[in-house]
């Protein structure tokens, strides 16, 4: 790979890292900041007033042929994903929900060696399941609390993800990322609309605090991320970028130690050093493996 293809890659993997990042904030805004028990609501919030405005400033209406696919992406990537997400994160202490859900790079890759011709090698693979023995040594910090509910709740939403992220990159719809992201956003907030208006109670009056803390899910959470995160898919291999959802959970714990005063043993500080590591080979060897484009 030539330098300006190298320092590209790399800027790529910098830019669709933020998604995760970011995403892991969602927990700790959750449960400190939203009204309780209210996941349905919460996710309705952050994805619809995004892809209203992703829509509206795209101006682009899918091929007829494309809304089959389109509506099966919005149910994994967002309807889905965002429902059990909160449901998680509300069941969840700390970034417990984020570090069940870290099975998702494991899934793809499943997904591209059973379905795919072009199939990463060994390293990869070591390197997420070292990154899969870093979030383990996380769980073992004090505090974590299991919920039956909770845990289902993340490893759906994993696998709902992993779904998505792979079939995004496989059926390659001819969109625009703004508008891809934005009707994904749209469709997902109204498949959640049922939802959250028959099975959670009505919002209470809400406060600037809470205001701003659903304004920041919906546009930094939802409208900046995941215009990141489909960017990248489009540049980066599934495997790629799967990966970097391993950055998820690694934001919410240290969120919970910096913010919270959740405390981290040695082995979790092992933890997180492992899933940094992990994630740093999944993508120097994915740079070098085959592009991504011939995916």
């Amino acid at each position: 790979m030539s330098s300006a293809k190298s320092t590209s890659n790399w800027r790529d993997v910098a830019l669709t890292a933020l998604a995760p990042a970011v995403w892991g904030s969602t927990y700790i805004v959750t449960t400190q900041l939203l009204p309780p028990d209210r996941p349905f609501t919460a996710a309705l919030l952050r994805v619809l007033p995004a892809g209203l405005l992703l829509v509206l400033a795209g101006r682009w209406l899918p091929r007829r042929g494309d809304w089959g696919k389109l509506l099966r992406l919005s149910a994994l990537n967002i309807g889905a994903f965002q429902a059990l997400l909160f449901v998680a994160a509300y069941r969840l202490p700390g970034g417990l929900a984020a570090v069940v859900g870290a099975i998702q790079p494991l899934l793809v890759m499943g997904l591209a060696w059973g379905l795919d011709r072009n199939r990463p090698g060994g390293w990869p693979l070591a390197a997420s399941l070292t990154g899969i023995a870093g979030m383990a040594a996380l769980l073992l910090s004090p505090g974590s609390a299991w919920d039956g509910l909770g845990v289902l709740a993340a490893l759906g939403g994993a696998v709902c993800m992993a779904c998505g992220t792979f079939l995004t990159r496989r059926w390659r719809l001819a969109a625009p990322i703004t508008a891809l992201t934005g009707w994904q956003l749209l469709l997902g907030g109204l498949m959640l609309l049922p939802l959250a208006w028959r099975l959670d109670a009505p919002l209470p009056a809400l406060g600037a605090v809470q205001i701003a803390a659903y304004g920041y899910l919906s546009l930094f959470g939802a409208l900046l991320a995941y215009l990141l995160w489909f960017r990248g898919i489009a540049r980066l291999s599934p495997v790629a970028v799967s990966s970097l959802g391993l950055l998820s959970p690694l934001t919410a714990v240290l969120l919970g130690w910096l913010l919270l005063g959740q405390a981290l043993s040695p082995l979790s500080l092992l933890g997180l050093v492992t899933v940094l590591a992990s994630v740093l080979v999944v993508q120097w060897n994915m740079a070098a493996a085959v592009p991504a484009r011939q995916f």
